[in-house]
């Protein structure tokens, strides 16, 4: 077998959809499936039945009592069985392929879909296992490929031992390395080297001094005073949407980061986390367009900081706020090691100064610009923490005076460049310099600098990028440049 032939078949495959020559085999997924995807529609069920039931509790029960159990039992089985017998139909319209250049998707019961994802445009490869799958030993592979706001391709559900080795073999065709030879039938799994780790005591710590957190406490404190005051206890009530939703973003970031692991690799750098849903992200290296480091105010004390990434097929997630991350919470040296994963070298002779004035620094350091005075007009608590340097790898920008931001983004990486200048700002002779990059929690641009400065930078960071572009090594990192 070469690395040109289509990968074996698993378990959950049907030998007899093998395409004609030159096509791949095509796979089903774990038969299992139906079962793992089902289950929604009996959740559904249950909330529209909560929703119409729970104002009317009278008269339902006056209707199970007049039509007997066994009809609203009997309607609620059909519907089940209904859901059912369609994600069954679904599994058995669903097949996949792969060959040395894409992965293929088919789905659809009354529309048809065939999607390709092209392995040279992946930006990162996720195995994720909700709770039931995870149960069952099923697992979910998703591909991020850049385009447009729908081009993430999930296969679900594969067993897991499956999931993972289809991904070994996936990245390994991505990278263009060669497999399928007597002396390398498949593609090993790469070695990785486990380089950061969030206890939990720092995860409850990070959440407990969070904004959301004060703004938690006096949302309670408030709903108890009030009620006190009047006498009511529906004005508690009134304010329970607000202390839900707050809460609901709290154990939505505390299950999703939890147990967070960074891992270096060849394929790339390697995150695992989740309390309920496991997942398992894989960013092959010079996807990640733009980087940004942050520090809350309360955090400050304990100088910790946060890394998120734009990485393009994320930008339109489901679950960008924990896909996105690349360290929910460390002390400068962890994410200082974050943001050597994605840029180990920034071009210059001392980085650890150049970040450690871009992290914590206050006015324009040697080298580089920031805005003027007369920018106190528009931003009088953070214009002196503005600031913006470019060294031989990168653009760095720094920003922000309660939360304090540095965004990394490399020259290669950037997409685009523009220069806007509101009414405000042309009367006062400044001008925001922007950095277009992919759709993500990571907003690059440089705002209140003067007005020729921020022309100049323009014109220079375009020029910067477009050397970069063209000095840019290969997409398939791994393979080897003929000479």
């Amino acid at each position: 077998m070469t690395a040109q032939d289509p990968l074996p078949a698993v378990p959950e495959a049907d030998p007899a959809a093998a395409g004609p020559v030159g096509e791949p085999v095509w796979h089903r997924v774990h038969p299992v499936t139906p079962a793992v995807k089902g289950w929604k529609i009996i959740a559904v069920l249950l909330v529209i039945l909560a929703q119409q039931v729970g104002p009317n509790l009278l008269d339902a029960g006056d209707l199970v009592r007049s039509v007997g159990w066994l009809p609203v039992v009997g309607v609620i089985a059909l519907v089940a069985a209904l859901g059912f017998g369609y994600a069954a139909l679904a599994w058995r319209m669903t097949r996949y392929g792969v060959d040395a250049e894409a992965v293929y998707l088919k789905t659809g019961v009354l529309f048809r879909q065939h999607r390709t994802a092209r392995l040279d445009r992946v930006q990162a490869i996720d195995v994720v296992q909700p709770v039931l799958a995870r149960l069952l030993g099923l697992a979910e592979l998703r591909f991020e490929v850049a385009g447009g706001s729908d081009s993430t391709v999930t296969l679900s559900f594969l067993r897991e031992d499956a999931a993972q080795r289809l991904r070994n073999e996936l990245l390994a065709r991505s990278a263009g390395i060669e497999f399928g030879t007597e002396d390398q039938p498949e593609a090993p799994a790469a070695p990785e080297r486990e380089v950061l780790a969030v206890p939990v005591g720092r995860l409850l710590g990070a959440l407990l001094r969070s904004v959301t957190i004060v703004v938690l406490t006096l949302g309670i404190v408030g709903a108890v005073v009030a009620t006190v005051a009047s006498g009511e206890i529906s004005v508690a009530f009134s304010l329970l949407p607000m202390v839900l939703g707050v809460g609901g973003y709290l154990w939505q970031r505390f299950a999703g980061e939890f147990n967070f692991r960074a891992a270096q690799s060849p394929d790339g750098i390697r995150l695992r986390h989740g309390l309920l849903e496991s997942r398992s992200q894989t960013l092959p290296p010079g996807r990640v367009q733009a980087v940004r480091l942050s520090q809350a105010w309360l955090w400050r004390r304990k100088d910790w900081w946060r890394v998120e990434v734009n990485v393009a097929g994320y930008g339109k997630a489901e679950n960008q706020q924990t896909e996105n991350v690349l360290l929910p919470v460390g002390d400068r040296d962890d994410a200082l090691l974050a943001l050597w994963l994605v840029l180990p070298d920034l071009g210059v002779e001392d980085p650890r100064a150049v970040l450690d004035e871009a992290l914590s620094g206050t006015g324009a350091a040697p080298g580089s610009v920031g805005s003027p005075r007369r920018a106190r007009w528009l931003d009088p608590l953070a214009w002196r923490r503005t600031a913006v340097v470019s060294t031989e790898r990168a653009v760095l920008v720094r920003s922000g005076r309660f939360v304090r931001r540095l965004v990394v983004v490399p020259h290669e990486r950037t997409q685009s460049l523009g220069l806007t200048q509101g009414p405000l700002q042309r009367r006062l002779g400044l001008a925001t310099v922007v950095l277009h990059s992919t759709p993500g929690p990571v907003r690059p641009f440089v705002p209140h600098l003067d007005a020729a400065t921020a022309g100049a930078l323009l014109g220079q960071q375009a020029d910067r990028a477009r050397r970069a572009r063209a000095a840019a090594g290969p997409e398939r990192w791994m393979r080897r440049v003929p000479a």
